[in-house]
C-alpha cells in the first residue's frame, strides 16, 4: 500500500522519485507511515498531503480541532484500536459511523472497524498530528474523556448487586458496562462472553443440538465462546420458564430479553461486536442461510437436554436498522398443559365447553390476541377428543407440538398449501374433527362453515377482543348470517393473567369499595372482598408473580343468540344477550380469580383493558 501511495504522489507531481526513495529508506530504518516520513523529511506538508488524499480518494478532509466528539461515539472504538490504526471516531448517524484517518488506503483498518462496531463506516481524512492530539485528549491518561467517564462509573458499578435471573442457582455476574449510550433507561450490565460458560454451569455439558448432519460444533463458522454463549442463552431461558427469547441489536449494544409469564424483561447486554457471530450461530442451528441478511427467515432448533428431554425453538430472524433481530418461541412439550381441568376454567364454563366438544358437528371458535393461550386450549381440546376411533386432522401455521394419533399439516403458502386448500383436501380424507389454525379470509371461513354444516366438528381461532365480536368478524368476511347462526355452536375468548407467587402471597390492604364496584362487584360484596398479592421473593424474582392462569369468556350460541344474528344485531346487543344467558365476561372471570386469591386486580385490569 505504501509503494502504491508513493507512486500516486509521484504521478501527481507532489513528490519526486528520489524523495520517495528517501522516505522509503527512512521508513525501513525507523518504521512509521510513508506520509509521516515524507512530512518529517520536509518533502510535503501535512495539509498538502491531506488535501491530495482527499481529492485522490474522493473523501472529505476535516480539521479535528473544530470537532467536539460525543463520549458515546468515543466508546464505540477502544483506545487500543484508535492508537494502532491512527483513527478517531467523529460522529454516528443511524447505522453509519464516521471515522477520521490519516491513511485511507488502509483497508485492513476499515474492515476491523466494521467488524468490531457492526456499523457502516464512512472515512474522512485528517492530519496525523491532529489525530495524535485528538487521541491523546480523548483516550489518553487520567485526563482523557473516556478515562474520566469510566472513573465516574466505577463506584456505582462496584456498589451494584449481581444481576439475578433466577433464584435457584442461576446468577449472572455484574460484568463490565461498556459501550452503552446514556438513554435514561437502566439497560443493565454487559455480560462477559468468555465467562458465560461458567455462569451456566454444568448444563452445557448435557446439551445436544439435534440435526441431521450434527452441526452442533459449528467449527469453521463460529468461535467456541459464541457456541457456548448461544447455548447458554437457550438453556437459561428453559431454566427460568421463559416462553420467548428476543436478541436485539441496537446502536451500542446487543440486548437479550426473556418473556416470562407474558412480560418481557431484560436479561443481559452483550458486546455489539459479536452480533453477527451470534446471529450466524443461530442461523446454523436453524438451518437458515447465513449469507442472507436482507430478508426475514424462519427456522427451527431442536435441543436434547439429557437423555429424554427435548425442546424445540421456533426461530424468526428479521432485518432491522442496526442488524438482524432474532426471536425464538420456546416449545417445551414437557411444560405443555393439555389437561382441560387445569387450565383455569370455572366449573360452569368447563361444563359448557365440554358439552360443545362432545357435539357431533358444528364450529367452536377460540378468540384472543397473540400470546393469549389459544393454541394451548385447542391442543387440550384435541387431546381430550383424541381416540383411536376418531380421525382428527389439523391445518396449522406453524405446527408447534406434534401429537400421536393426530394428522397435522404444515401450511406452506409459497407453494399454494393454504388453510383453504388444506381444508378442501381434508374433506376428501373422511375426517371426524378438523382444526384450522386460523380463519383469516372469506375462502377459509366459507369452507370451514360448510364443513361444520356437513357433519364435522370444526375448531379454529379468530383475532377479536371478545366472544360476541367474533360473530361480527365472520359477517364482515362475507359469511351469510344464516350460515353463521347454523354452524357456530360456541365462541370462547380468553386471556392469560399472571398468578400470585405461592411463596410470598399475602393479604392486601383494604381496596377502596368504589374501585371494586367499578370492577363489577355488588356493593355488599365489595365491602367484605379480600384481595391478595405477592410481596416479591427469590422464587418469583421479586415480581410477586409465578406462572399464569387463563381467563375465559364462553358464549354458547342458543336460540336467542341465533335470532339476534339473523336480525343483524350488533356485538354489544349480542354481549348483553349472552350475559343474560349466564355468560361471564373476561372481567368477571378475572374477578373470580381475584376472589380465589389466584391473581391481582392490577393483573385483571392489565389483560382485560377495554373488554
Amino acid at each position: 500500500m505504501a509503494i502504491k501511495l508513493g507512486q500516486i504522489l509521484i504521478a501527481s507531481g507532489v513528490i519526486t522519485e528520489a524523495q520517495l526513495n528517501e522516505a522509503l529508506s527512512l521508513q525501513k530504518k525507523k518504521g512509521g507511515r510513508l506520509g509521516t516520513n515524507l512530512v518529517k523529511l520536509g518533502h510535503v506538508t501535512e495539509d498538502k498531503l491531506v488535501t491530495f488524499l482527499s481529492k485522490q480518494y474522493g473523501m472529505s478532509a476535516i480539521n479535528l480541532a473544530d470537532y467536539k466528539i460525543d463520549l458515546a461515539v468515543l466508546k464505540l472504538i477502544p483506545a487500543e484500536m484508535a492508537k494502532k490504526y491512527m483513527i478517531m471516531p467523529v460522529a454516528r448517524v443511524g447505522a453509519t459511523l464516521t471515522v477520521a484517518m490519516a491513511d485511507p488506503s488502509n483497508v485492513f483498518a476499515v474492515d476491523d472497524i466494521k467488524f468490531m462496531t457492526g456499523y457502516n463506516v464512512e472515512i474522512v481524512i485528517a492530519t496525523e498530528s491532529a489525530l495524535i492530539n485528538a487521541i491523546s485528549t480523548s483516550y489518553g491518561g487520567k485526563g482523557g474523556a473516556v478515562a474520566a467517564a469510566q472513573q465516574a462509573q466505577q463506584k456505582p458499578q462496584q456498589a451494584a448487586a449481581a444481576m439475578k435471573l433466577e433464584a435457584k442457582d442461576y446468577t449472572f455476574s455484574e460484568g463490565e458496562i461498556a459501550g452503552q449510550e446514556d438513554t435514561g433507561v437502566d439497560e443493565g450490565p454487559t455480560v462477559d462472553v468468555d465467562e458465560f460458560d461458567k455462569v451456566v454451569g454444568d448444563a452445557l455439558d448435557d446439551i445436544e443440538h439435534v440435526t441431521e448432519d450434527e452441526m452442533f460444533g459449528g467449527k469453521g463458522e463460529v468461535e467456541e465462546p459464541i457456541v457456548k454463549l448461544v447455548s447458554g442463552i437457550l438453556i437459561n431461558a428453559i431454566k427460568i420458564g421463559a416462553s420467548d427469547i428476543h436478541i436485539e441489536p441496537y446502536e451500542t449494544s446487543l440486548r437479550v430479553r426473556y418473556r416470562v409469564d407474558g412480560v418481557l424483561a431484560l436479561a443481559m447486554n452483550l458486546p455489539l461486536r459479536i452480533k453477527n457471530s451470534v446471529t450466524s450461530r443461530l442461523k446454523i442451528m436453524s438451518k437458515l442461510d447465513i449469507a442472507e441478511r436482507r430478508l426475514p427467515q424462519d427456522g427451527r432448533i431442536k435441543l436434547r437436554l439429557g437423555k429424554k428431554k427435548e425442546v424445540d425453538f421456533r426461530v424468526s430472524v428479521l432485518p432491522c436498522l442496526f442488524g438482524e433481530k432474532t426471536v425464538m418461541r420456546i416449545l417445551d412439550k414437557a411444560s405443555l398443559q393439555v389437561d382441560l381441568t387445569k387450565l383455569g376454567f370455572e366449573e360452569n364454563a368447563l361444563q359448557k365447553f365440554l358439552e360443545a366438544l362432545n357435539r357431533p358437528y358444528g364450529m367452536l371458535l377460540v378468540t384472543g390476541p397473540t400470546g393469549s393461550g389459544k393454541t394451548t386450549t385447542l391442543y387440550s381440546a384435541l387431546n381430550y377428543l383424541n381416540k383411536p376411533n376418531i380421525n382428527i386432522m389439523t391445518a396449522e401455521d406453524p405446527i408447534e407440538y406434534n401429537f400421536l394419533g393426530i394428522n397435522q399439516v404444515q401450511m406452506k403458502e409459497e407453494i399454494g398449501l393454504t388453510f383453504a386448500s388444506a381444508l378442501r383436501a381434508f374433506l376428501r380424507q373422511s375426517p371426524d374433527i378438523i382444526l384450522v389454525g386460523e380463519i383469516r379470509d372469506f375462502e377459509t371461513a366459507e369452507i370451514a362453515v360448510k364443513a361444520a354444516l356437513t357433519g364435522h366438528l370444526v375448531l379454529s381461532t379468530l383475532h377479536t377482543n371478545d366472544a360476541p365480536s367474533s360473530i361480527s368478524r365472520l359477517l364482515n368476511m362475507g359469511i351469510e348470517p344464516f350460515l353463521v347462526s347454523s354452524s357456530v355452536i360456541l365462541i370462547m375468548a380468553q386471556r392469560l393473567a399472571r398468578k400470585i407467587c405461592y411463596q410470598c402471597e399475602k393479604e392486601e390492604e383494604k381496596i377502596p369499595v368504589q374501585t371494586l364496584i367499578n370492577m363489577g362487584l355488588a356493593e355488599e360484596e365489595a365491602k367484605t372482598f379480600k384481595c391478595y398479592r405477592g410481596k416479591g421473593c427469590p422464587v418469583c424474582n421479586k415480581s410477586g408473580y409465578k406462572g399464569r392462569i387463563a381467563l375465559y369468556e364462553i358464549m354458547v350460541i342458543n336460540d336467542e343468540i341465533r335470532k339476534l344474528v339473523l336480525e343483524g344485531a350488533s356485538a354489544d346487543e349480542l354481549k348483553k344477550a349472552a350475559v343474560r344467558n349466564d355468560m361471564k365476561t373476561l372481567r368477571m372471570s378475572g374477578m373470580t380469580k381475584v376472589k380465589e386469591g389466584v391473581t391481582t386486580i392490577e393483573e385483571v385490569l392489565r389483560v382485560t383493558a377495554g373488554d
